[in-house]
């Protein structure tokens, strides 16, 4: 069995070191602080998947005194040959020193066979202060590779590359927080080429993880799928006495039915939000979004939430329904015999004070009072007969598994899941279209789907959620 390579991230204070490790290692719990000093102790952080070790980040202390230390190494090493044990005298020598414990927690991991991975700010410009501490690295003879890693909005990563291409083997830009997927494999496969024990792991490594990856995909579709069969098929109930029946109107019956509906939607896609999150290994997001709401100040069946949100009639077409087979008060209310504006399903549901409003007429077609039945009458609300709200939940759901997918673990601002005004479903295929407006239909209707139903309707979201990132990537 092939042992796992380990990675120190080592460089001056506060320029990014503690961002990597957590991109890297898939790690959102790991501080990242603008102050210097942040961390003071080295810290390995696994990446694991399924049970096993892919590879090993060790984040550590910035460098303090680096021209002190080179001067110490200098002066003890007599030739080339020498020095990676020359600096490892000086740890041995220094580890109890507090004026060189920085320098001796960072160097310990090399010691002891970990590969380097230094890290420099690309915003401000190269100065040779940095070289002292570069030249130390160099002497411990790791396997080693420089990231330029820009924190600030300037640019200054070509004379950076100049530099660092004399003292480390592979140089990279690498922006902890936006990287894409794939240069974290890029990186992998870099360290794989420097070191020959590790090709073979670090090829691994990238197998897995890109595993992972369709995995996590697949399953978040899943996920999805089921919050929508139960969002759609919902309905709240309440069992009344002659008495209570007499003392409550039907408006007030509705209107405590219809909040109690409101907020377990609100609740349920919550939950789907958080499933979808801890999938992807982010367990402390802090979210900007549009609340899924019905009332009054943000209706969906305002006449300007009908133009912003509704799906076209040439997407409702080839969906495999017309306004005939659509039918119901609501999807009626939506329609008007217009077609839809172009931003259907992406975000929160924003409508507009004093625009005409359409919730009224939804809630008296959701609303559904029985006879009486030895004494008792029961009122229900729900599932809401309109085609729509599957669409709205599917466009924020899959709006929301894209930006969390493609989010660093290095990432600490917001996720903003504002409204936009944008379509894209209508780049899904014919076929997924169809599959899930059949879905939605048997879900609003109360029929449960067996296993073969099921699959189908996770294939379609699945396909959702490669078009929308098509669409996200090429916008035109």
């Amino acid at each position: 069995m092939t042992t796992a390579p380990v990675f120190a991230v080592v460089g001056h204070p506060n320029k990014g070191k503690s961002s990597v490790v957590a991109t890297l290692s898939q790690n959102d719990r790991i501080a990242i602080a603008l102050e210097p000093g942040t961390t003071r102790d080295r810290q390995p952080y696994p990446l694991t998947v399924d049970g096993g070790v892919l590879y090993t980040l060790v984040d550590t202390p910035g460098f303090q005194r680096p021209r002190r230390v080179l001067q110490w190494l200098e002066a003890h090493s007599l030739d080339a040959a020498d020095r990676p044990e020359t600096v490892a005298a000086f740890v041995h020598q220094h580890r109890d020193d507090p004026r060189f414990h920085d320098e001796c927690e960072l160097l310990a991991p090399l010691l002891e066979g970990a590969g380097i991975i230094y890290v420099v700010d690309g915003s401000v410009p190269y100065s040779a202060e940095h070289e002292a501490e570069m030249t130390i690295l160099r002497w411990t003879g790791r396997p080693s590779l420089a990231l330029v890693n820009s924190i600030g909005d300037q640019d200054y990563g070509d004379s950076w590359q100049a530099a660092l291409g004399q003292f480390f083997q592979v140089v990279r830009r690498f922006d902890a927080v936006r990287a894409p997927f794939d240069q974290h494999l890029s990186l992998l496969r870099a360290f794989g080429q420097l070191e020959p024990g590790w090709e073979q792991p670090l090829a691994e490594a990238v197998s897995h993880l890109s595993e992972q990856r369709r995995q996590r995909r697949r399953e978040a579709a899943a996920l999805t799928a089921r919050a929508l069969a139960d969002m759609l098929s919902w309905a709240e109930q309440r069992t009344l006495t002659v008495n209570q029946a007499a003392s409550q109107g039907s408006d007030d019956l509705a209107r405590e039915l219809r909040e109690r509906w409101y907020q377990r939607q609100r609740q349920r896609e919550q939950s789907l939000r958080l499933e979808v999150e801890h999938l992807y290994q982010h367990t402390r997001l802090n979210r900007q979004e549009a609340e899924l709401s019905w009332h009054r100040d943000h209706d969906l069946f305002s006449e300007r939430s009908r133009k912003l949100w509704g799906v076209s009639r040439s997407y409702l077409a080839t969906a495999g329904f017309g306004a005939g087979a659509a039918g119901g008060v609501g999807i009626d209310a939506l329609t008007l015999g217009h077609s839809f504006g172009a931003g259907a399903l992406i975000g929160g549901l924003i409508g507009a004070a004093g625009s005409v409003l359409y919730g009224d007429r939804l809630a008296a077609s959701a609303l559904n009072i029985s006879g009486w039945n030895q004494g008792l009458q029961t009122a229900r609300f729900g599932p809401v007969q309109d085609s729509q709200f599957g669409y709205v939940i599917l466009g924020r759901a899959v709006d929301h598994w894209w930006r969390v997918a493609h989010r660093n673990h290095a990432g600490r601002e917001p996720l903003d899941l504002q409204p936009t005004d944008t379509h894209w479903l209508e780049r899904l295929d014919r076929s997924h279209r169809s599959e899930l407006q059949r879905a939605f239909e048997q879900c609003r209707k109360g029929r449960p789907m067996d296993r073969e139903q099921h699959q189908r309707m996770v294939d379609a979201i699945e396909a959702a959620f490669a078009a929308y990132d098509h669409w996200r990537l090429n916008p035109t």
